[in-house]
């Protein structure tokens, strides 16, 4: 009778398959103390990251256990499988599973829908679906969406053909993916050759972290038909929305969005072909943009070949921060009819406005009125037969004038740019110091690392973009390709003078590009967790990271990609401080806080943040702040 294998013994073939990723793994010599928990696999990637550490740093300190906990959860089988699929470049035919073991952002693959839809529809809850043919030639009724992907971390939804030929139909999403994190929606179609009736979207996408929505085809060829947004990407944080085809050849169609943008951060919008060759459009912004951190507003072609268009914008840009917003050939050709901005561009940090064909080759004088008309804009090829009126126009350049304009008429100065507590000066870190903490959320979706191994084999390059879109399943306009490009962007840009940066796709890499420009004797630190933000605070006991010295670090922060990713860079002279954070009525410890100092801002922009926050220039004055959430500094160790 052959002898029985115990039962922690494994065939030799698997036992070397599962070895096969760890063959370059350093191990531990005997007289080491064990740092792999008793009972756990150490043939995990985890426990490759903690025995990497023991290698490379030559220090006794402690692990990060922060740093650590992003390291990838995949089992030594799921591990040693998926390497051997990234050398077969054959990941993409598992990448479902993949994506679900390894915890990566992926969006899922939604097939076509070829399910049909009586007559008024109301979904309570929808997530992750898509519609073929919605509504097609529906007459009357209402369809409602109450809660559609509501508060979910991935959407990706697709309306292909929405109320086409509808006569006399009310479409409703009261609120549409309200609360969720990374957003790719588009509606093809939406609207075209309806007669009568009205789409409503309250709600849509507001408090959202990066949106990506895309309307192809809105509207065009409808009669009579009114849309109205009432509350559109509010709140949201980076993404990107686009209208291709919005309301061309309408006849009599009055669009509406009443809170456009607004309060958000990042935020790309694109209208194409807007109300191109209609009848009698009249469109409503009520408030675009308003206070919004670095908007980036294209419209291209807009009302062209009009007859009598009626466009009014109320509020556009207000209390913004810079950006850069594109008006082309706005109301070209276009046949009399009034276009008017109330309140064009009063922001609180100028932007970057450009103006090109406007009016140009109208038929009949087309009138257009400006009132409170921000700074930093440029016409180019103005209608000079138009009738134009300019009430209130600003063409002070200095931004401390805009913002003491506001102050004056009682307004709120934009949110993102000096809210409070986002930079301070280095004699507030003190014990004592009762001072605002602002919102140190980590907003990113959540992922974690990839094992070196399996990353290494993985093409990351603009040249192999094909390769990365396939791999993900990412269609080239998708939020998927769009976060691909960015990333690739930011981590192919030549560094600034003196700056040394890398972006590093595993913690093994950020292990050895911190201990490349540091040394081995190293620590890495990150705000405990985010109590205190967005209050008032205490500021307990503070520490001088290397007795306070000036010294340099590595800061690391993460960019959006399917697995994590981290851009280090290195800081110069700056200090780093550890500090206890209290309650300020209850003096008891809620957190402990990193903050880093730059003792050298004369390379900064002007327009910084910082000096619109604490009122200075670049060189004049050191700048501090918070070490936020999931992002980390490395220094070298006390």
């Amino acid at each position: 009778m052959k002898p029985m294998h115990s039962a922690a013994a494994a065939p030799p073939l698997l036992l070397l398959l599962l070895l096969l990723p760890f063959l370059s793994a350093p191990l531990l010599h005997a007289r080491t103390t064990p740092t792999v928990a008793a009972g756990k696999n150490p043939f995990t990637p985890e426990a490759y990251v903690i025995r990497y550490w023991q290698k490379q740093v030559s220090n006794g300190l402690p692990k990060p256990s922060f740093l650590l906990g992003k390291a990838s959860p995949l089992t030594a089988a799921d591990y040693a499988a998926f390497s051997k699929l990234a050398d077969q470049n054959s990941l993409s035919t598992q990448l479902p599973d993949f994506c679900k073991k390894a915890n990566l952002l992926c969006f899922p693959d939604v097939g076509a829908s070829l399910e049909k839809h009586s007559h008024d529809v109301n979904f309570a809850t929808y997530l992750n679906e898509n519609f073929t043919n919605y509504g097609t030639d529906h007459g009357g009724g209402v369809d409602s969406f109450s809660k559609y992907s509501e508060n979910d971390n991935v959407i990706l939804d697709n309306f292909r053909r929405y109320s086409r030929g509808s006569t006399g139909h009310n479409d409703k999403f009261s609120a549409y993916a309200t609360g969720s994190n990374v957003i790719d929606q588009r509606f093809n179609t939406y609207g075209t050759s309806a007669t009568g009736g009205k789409g409503e979207f309250k709600n849509y996408n507001d408090q959202v972290n990066i949106p990506g929505l895309k309307f192809t085809s809105y509207s065009d060829n409808s009669n009579a038909r009114k849309q109205t947004f009432t509350s559109y990407s509010q709140d949201a944080n980076a993404g990107d929305q686009s209208f291709t085809s919005y309301g061309k050849n309408g006849n009599g169609a009055a669009n509406e969005f009443k809170s456009y943008g607004n309060s958000s951060n990042v935020v790309g919008s694109t209208f194409s072909n807007y109300g191109e060759s209609g009848n009698a459009p009249k469109d409503t912004f009520t408030s675009y943009g308003t206070n919004g951190n670095v908007p980036e507003n294209n419209f291209k072609t807009y009302a062209t070949d009009a007859n009598d268009p009626n466009e009014s914008f109320k509020n556009y840009r207000d209390q913004s921060n810079v950006g850069d917003d594109s008006f082309q050939s706005y109301a070209k050709k276009s046949n009399a009819g009034k276009v008017d901005f109330l309140n064009y561009g009063k922001s609180f940090n100028e932007g970057t406005d450009k103006f090109s064909g406007y009016g140009q080759d109208a038929a009949n004088p087309v009138t257009v009125g400006f009132k409170i008309y921000g700074v930093n804009n440029t016409f180019k090829d103005y209608q000079k037969g138009s009738v134009t009126t300019f009430s209130s126009y600003v063409n002070d350049s200095s931004s401390s004038s805009v913002a003491d304009s506001l102050a004056a008429e009682g307004k709120k100065v934009n949110s993102w740019v000096v809210e409070p507590g986002k930079f301070f000066r280095e004699e507030m870190l003190k014990s004592g110091t009762i001072m605002p903490m602002p919102d140190i959320h980590d907003k990113m979706p959540k992922r974690s690392f990839l094992p070196r191994v399996i990353v290494s084999k993985l093409p990351f390059s603009t040249s192999k973009l094909v390769e990365m879109k396939n791999l993900f399943h990412a269609s080239d306009d998708s939020s998927v390709a769009k976060m691909m490009t960015d990333s690739l962007g930011d981590c192919e840009r030549a560094p600034s003078s003196g700056e040394v940066k890398r972006c590093v796709a595993s913690i093994e890499d950020m292990i050895d590009f911190a201990t490349s420009v540091l040394g081995r004797n190293v620590a890495v630190r990150s705000t405990d967790n985010i109590r205190g933000s967005k209050g008032n605070i205490m500021v307990g006991k503070v520490k001088g990271i290397n007795g306070g010295r000036v010294t340099m670090s590595v800061s690391c922060h993460q960019s959006l990609y399917p697995y994590m990713i981290y851009y280090c860079h290195s800081v110069p002279k700056v200090r780093v401080y550890e500090a206890d954070i209290l309650d300020p009525t209850s003096k008891a410890k809620i957190n402990r806080g990193v903050a880093i100092c730059h003792l050298d801002t004369s390379s900064w922009s002007p327009g910084h943040g910082a000096f619109i926050a604490l009122g200075s220039k670049p060189g004049k004055i050191e700048v501090c702040h918070w070490i936020f959430e999931n992002d980390m500094t490395w220094t070298t160790a006390d």
